[in-house]
């Protein structure tokens, strides 16, 4: 038997009052491909979705990770393999295009999504260009902590609430696995990273851009 899917969230929206708490959600678990539509977006509501493309080597590159209460379409790219893929057992909304045009709620909320979604994208190209492979993970880290991370009372760690495999981190920076595993050892043995009971990765605070 498959692990059981989350509650439906029950959340308010932590910028407005959002008015659609109520609309169907449509649940998918981890690993699942999100089905994509140009006619509308979804909304997530609960969980973390990657996004992906393929070389046409066929390695695949990572583009970011949306989270809960932003927007995800192909409507947003101009890229012809454009994936969602769930990290988690997630929970989504859909709306039409339509619907967005005609409330003014949805239109701001998509905004704030696409705003948020340029930043990361462009954090992730100027990761992209630095010369060391260690500058480069260090920098991908401290994105993570800053975009996903969750505080742990008391301690001076950051908890990333996905389990990242060492590939997915050699995708985003364009390393391999094996250098990824090294690097991550000598963090680890330097008291800049940690893993948790879940092989969660945590993030000490020290951990700074060179």
């Amino acid at each position: 038997m498959g692990i059981p899917l989350l509650s439906p969230p029950h959340l308010t929206h932590p910028r407005t009052d959002f008015p659609y708490e109520e609309r169907r959600l449509h649940p998918f678990r981890r690993y699942d491909l999100i089905p994509l539509n140009a006619a509308g977006v979804w909304l997530l509501r609960c969980g973390f979705i990657q996004l992906t493309t393929s070389q046409l080597s066929g390695d695949e590159v990572i583009l970011g990770w949306v989270r809960p209460y932003e927007f995800v379409s192909p409507w947003f790219t101009r890229l012809t393999v454009y994936d969602a893929i769930a990290l988690g057992d997630v929970y989504l909304q859909w709306f039409s295009l339509e619907e967005i045009e005609d409330s003014a709620v949805l239109m701001r909320s998509v905004l704030h999504s696409t705003r948020r979604r340029l930043q990361q994208t462009e954090a992730i190209l100027a990761i992209a260009g630095q010369r060391r492979v260690e500058d480069r993970l260090i920098q991908l880290l401290i994105l993570l902590r800053e975009e996903l991370g969750e505080s742990q009372p008391g301690q001076p760690w950051i908890k990333l609430p996905i389990r990242f495999t060492h590939q997915t981190l050699a995708s985003t920076i364009g390393t391999t696995r094996v250098t990824i595993t090294r690097l991550l050892g000598k963090f680890q043995r330097e008291g800049l990273l940690a893993l948790d009971g879940d092989r969660h990765f945590m993030i000490n605070n020290t951990l700074v851009n060179v």
